[in-house]
């Protein structure tokens, strides 16, 4: 089969924020059991992008270099004392996930699970040091 890059492709619309939340919750589920446990009450958004204050806070240029971020207290500095005014909140943001997926060669529901894990990581209390240790082991292995 030839390609034709002169004529127009038909190569459907991206996931709009519903259907990628949707998305982000099935592949929670797929998440093992004894993570997924500790992770009650974590509620997952999908927005376009992050909102300027908090790129200009985490000292980010452009809004497609964050495609999730973990708000909340982790696991680690949690207190039975502690009064919560707000849940957990996983985050993910839409067009920097679409624009990575565009730019490489993962599977769409791949990429979400990955930022969704990463996320994740961090209610774990995991740094994005502790995570590319444990990515790289996991590659080796």
């Amino acid at each position: 089969m030839t390609i034709r890059l002169d004529e127009p492709r038909d190569f459907g619309t991206p996931p709009s924020l519903v259907e990628m939340e949707a998305m982000a919750y099935q592949e929670f589920e797929h998440i093992p059991e004894a993570l997924r446990s500790r992770c009650v009450g974590v509620a997952i958004r999908v927005e376009d992008f992050a909102r300027d204050e908090i790129l200009d806070d985490m000292e980010i240029e452009s809004p497609f270099d964050l495609m999730g971020l973990y708000q909340g207290i982790p696991l680690t500095q949690q207190s039975t004392f502690d009064i919560r005014h707000q849940p957990d909140i996983i985050f993910l943001y839409r067009r920097a996930i679409l624009d990575y997926w565009c730019e490489g060669t993962d599977d769409l529901r791949a990429v979400v699970r990955h930022v969704l894990i990463h996320e994740i990581g961090h209610h774990f209390g995991f740094s994005d040091d502790d995570m590319h240790r444990i990515e790289r082991a996991a590659g080796k292995a």
